[in-house]
């Protein structure tokens, strides 16, 4: 056995057993979460690359109109892919249907192992999806920034929108 081997025999016995602990007997894809954090990291580390290779300006940051409008535009993003009707045929390999959570959402079982039910929980939850969807609108306003900058105020007015909706919902329950 060389060291190479020896090493590589070590981590796999130290990652099974600290998975077993971790889980407590229940199913914890740990692999495929790690496979989740190596595909965003690659396509972080690709954007980086990107923007080096063709000499974009990276801007020191965010101003904070872009700050709101993205924040806004991420939140309701990320709720379309994790929990919109539409985006069901995104989410079926994954998923099964459970019935609606609320106004136009949906509620899904996440389902399978390993893999798969990683990918299942990162794409039924808004809060995990929006950390890929604020990465990905951030990138937009490096390489296109006109473009970006529509997408996110429209996604933004259409937040603002649902809240208006809401609001009225709530003013014609509580006039009835």
């Amino acid at each position: 056995m060389t060291l190479l081997d020896d090493v590589k025999a070590k981590v796999t016995d130290l990652a099974r057993s600290s998975r077993h602990e971790y889980a407590g007997g229940e199913d914890r894809p740990l692999g495929g979460y790690v496979g989740t954090m190596a595909v965003y990291a690659a396509m972080v580390g690709g954007i980086a690359a990107l923007a080096r290779a063709t000499g974009r300006d990276v801007p020191e940051g965010l101003d904070l109109k872009d700050v709101a409008l993205s924040a806004a535009a991420t939140h309701k993003l990320s709720r379309l892919l994790a929990k919109d009707p539409v985006t069901s045929p995104l989410r079926a390999p994954f998923t099964e249907y459970q019935g609606t959570s609320g106004p136009s959402e949906l509620k899904e079982e996440v389902r399978g192992g390993g893999a798969q039910k990683a990918v299942g929980e990162l794409i039924t939850c808004p809060f995990c999806t929006g950390v890929w969807v604020a990465t990905a609108l951030t990138a937009g306003l490096i390489y296109l920034p006109r473009t970006t900058r529509l997408a996110i105020g429209t996604l933004a007015a259409l937040a603002g929108a649902d809240m208006l909706q809401f609001v009225y919902a709530w003013l014609q329950k509580e006039t009835s």
